[in-house]
Parts: C-alpha cells; sequence; structure tokens
C-alpha cells in the first residue's frame, strides 16, 4: 500500500510557506475554528472567482485576508459592492476586524487548484473527461510548466463502477524538496455522483541561495633585523 503525501506539506519550510501565518498560545483552537469558518466562507461565496488560494494573517487584535483569483474583478463587482459584503459577512462571522485584500493571479494555468476547478467545469458541462484533461494539460504546459499530472476518479462516463484514470506528460519529481511542485483538488458534481479532479503542476527546481564567502588572505608581517 502506498504511502500519500500532500506536496504542499512535505516542503513546508523548505520552500513552502504556511498558508496561515500567526502563533497563539491560549486562544489556538478559537483561532483554529475561525480560520476554518472564513475558509468555507470565501469558497462559498467567492465559488465563481476563480480563487486560487486564501492567506490568513493575525498581527494584533485584526486579522489579514488576502485572496488571490484570476477574476478580481468579479469579487470587487461594482464600486466594491461584493467586497464590502463579504468582508461585513466575515467579520460577523469572526468577530474581529478584518482587512480584505483581493489580488490577481498572473497565470491561471500555472495555478493547480485553479486547473482542477475548470476541468471540473468542463465535466459538469457534460464534456468528455478525457478531453478535458488533455486541453488543461496543454495549456499548462503551454504557459511554461515541466510537468503536469492529472488524476481523475469517479463514475468516469457515467459507469456503474467507480475507477480513476491519470494524465501524465513531462516530469513530475515528487521526492524533491527542492522542485515546485503546486497541489490542488476539486469535485464536479454530475448526474452520476461526484467526480474527483487532482491537479500536480511542475514548475522547476527551487535552489537556495547561496551565500558568497569573502576570500581574506590572511599575510603574516615577517620582520627581519638588520
Amino acid at each position: 500500500m502506498g504511502q500519500k503525501v500532500h506536496p504542499y506539506a512535505f516542503r513546508l519550510g523548505v520552500n513552502r510557506d504556511w498558508l496561515a501565518r500567526w502563533y497563539a498560545e491560549k486562544n489556538y483552537t478559537r483561532f483554529l475554528l475561525d480560520d476554518i469558518r472564513l475558509r468555507k466562507i470565501v469558497e462559498e461565496k467567492c465559488s465563481g472567482g476563480a480563487v486560487a488560494r486564501l492567506e490568513i494573517e493575525r498581527p494584533g487584535d485584526e486579522v489579514y485576508l488576502t485572496i488571490y483569483s484570476a477574476r478580481p474583478g468579479i469579487l470587487i463587482g461594482r464600486g466594491g459592492q461584493n467586497v464590502e459584503a463579504l468582508k461585513s459577512e466575515l467579520e460577523k462571522v469572526s468577530g474581529d476586524k478584518i482587512r480584505l485584500t483581493i489580488r490577481e493571479v498572473e497565470h491561471p494555468e500555472l495555478e493547480a487548484s485553479l486547473v482542477a476547478q475548470s476541468i471540473a467545469e468542463r465535466i459538469e458541462e457534460r464534456i468528455p473527461f478525457r478531453r478535458a484533461m488533455k486541453q488543461a494539460a496543454f495549456r499548462t504546459l503551454q504557459a511554461g510548466a515541466k510537468g503536469i499530472k492529472i488524476t481523475c476518479g469517479g463514475r468516469l462516463g457515467g459507469v456503474e463502477i467507480a475507477r480513476s484514470e491519470t494524465l501524465h506528460q513531462g516530469q513530475m519529481p515528487l521526492h524533491k524538496l527542492r522542485a515546485n511542485i503546486d497541489y490542488g483538488f476539486a469535485e464536479a458534481h454530475t448526474i452520476m455522483g461526484r467526480i474527483g479532479i487532482k491537479v500536480w503542476i511542475y514548475k522547476g527546481d527551487i535552489m537556495p541561495e547561496v551565500k558568497e564567502r569573502s576570500a581574506t588572505a590572511k599575510t603574516g608581517e615577517v620582520s627581519q633585523d638588520a
């Protein structure tokens, strides 16, 4: 039986940073539950905004939320109406003052979560899953990725017995810690049930910064008595 390790958690502290950056000794459980509630609300309310990830910071008594989206205009709305409505609802659930920031994702084809969401949307539109997987892989490799791996599992094609199929193109070194691998998961809700989509994208290696050593030669002075 193979042991599955999340590519993101496997590289935390090496070339990945935490999505929730805060520290607490007394109120740890409350902050953790607040983070789960905030992520659920953003996932529900911003379903059409192509949200790639959500970062949470807690400096002091405020909560800083940064939403990375491929469609920031939909999240912002006319005159910022959608942002204000989302902010007020998040503050109502959390009870703390929230500072909301929306940033645009420059290359959505290189975000594994967005690729998985696009495949799920196409499967829900009754497009054949193999075609959706091949088209998504082609766009990702054209955008500059070095490799991609896509796995779809469920009642594919409406068959009675669930199965999984995998598409693998390019390189995918899951064992290398310095490999910059993005992982995403999404579900397609079809008439026959749910279909799970997992996406791995290999963007290259992140090499550690080499500190230049200053080569200073120590010269000793020799005194000669005349």
